[in-house]
């Protein structure tokens, strides 16, 4: 019981780490309010860090995500337009997808600038 416990409090300070991480406390301040709820510097220090690599690798997977779905979008796009323009060919209509291309783009660019961490 007494472990699912002390779990239980890593847990929550790591939440609260991220907490104050997604308020925009700097590293400093957040090590400063970790220190006042009974940690030592070196204990908050390292709980800062490691937070820090975790929402840096979150960043990055979703980052990965939002390129791999953009990529689509724009590629599917672009597919549309291109195979409705060759079957109108001989003077018929064809579809012209800008929102799908537009959208696909700025996912893209949105996810490769997380990716970064931007």
């Amino acid at each position: 019981m007494a472990e699912q416990s002390q779990e239980e409090l890593v847990q929550a300070l790591y939440q609260y780490t991220a907490d104050l991480m997604a308020d925009g406390l700097s590293e400093s301040d957040i090590e400063a309010k970790l220190q006042e709820k009974g940690l030592d510097e070196e204990s908050a220090s390292m709980l800062v860090r490691n937070v820090m690599g975790l929402r840096s690798k979150a960043m990055r997977a979703a980052g990965k995500r939002d390129m791999i779905y953009g990529a689509l979008w724009c590629i599917g796009g672009i597919l549309v337009t291109v195979i409705t323009f060759l079957m109108a060919t001989g003077g018929g209509t064809y579809v012209v997808t800008w929102g799908a291309i537009i959208f696909g783009a700025v996912q893209f660019f949105r996810g490769l600038s997380r990716f970064q961490g931007q």
